[in-house]
């Protein structure tokens, strides 16, 4: 991805679970990624060998890191080690998250 500016509205969208839409941006060492997600999202339970730090814009989740939950709102966030396991379940109102990640998904990257 050769950009140096962006516009998150811009940036090619991912619907990768029934109402959770995904944006990503990256430069060769570090991804963000935006996600968007309908009221009553569920994220299963699942784990990876990636970093990754969960930011919610907006909105609210109940998150689960390491058999721990937790709701998340707005201005609250998760730092999720490598291959601990974690979920959550979108609230009642559309939420947005920003997520950072090391190494990056390749699996998010789109060319």
């Amino acid at each position: 991805m050769a950009l140096t500016f962006f516009s998150l509205n811009e940036l090619p969208a991912t619907e990768m679970l029934p109402g959770v839409v995904r944006r990503a941006v990256y430069l060769d060492h570090a991804m963000m990624t935006f996600f968007d997600f309908a009221p009553g999202s569920v994220i299963p339970e699942h784990s990876h060998p990636h970093e990754q730090i969960t930011y919610i814009v907006q909105g609210a989740m109940e998150f689960t890191l390491d058999g721990e939950t937790r709701v998340l709102r707005a201005g609250e966030g998760v730092c999720c080690p490598p291959n601990v396991p974690h979920g959550a379940v979108v609230l009642d109102e559309p939420t947005v998250a920003l997520d950072a990640w090391y190494p990056q998904r390749e699996e998010y990257r789109q060319e």
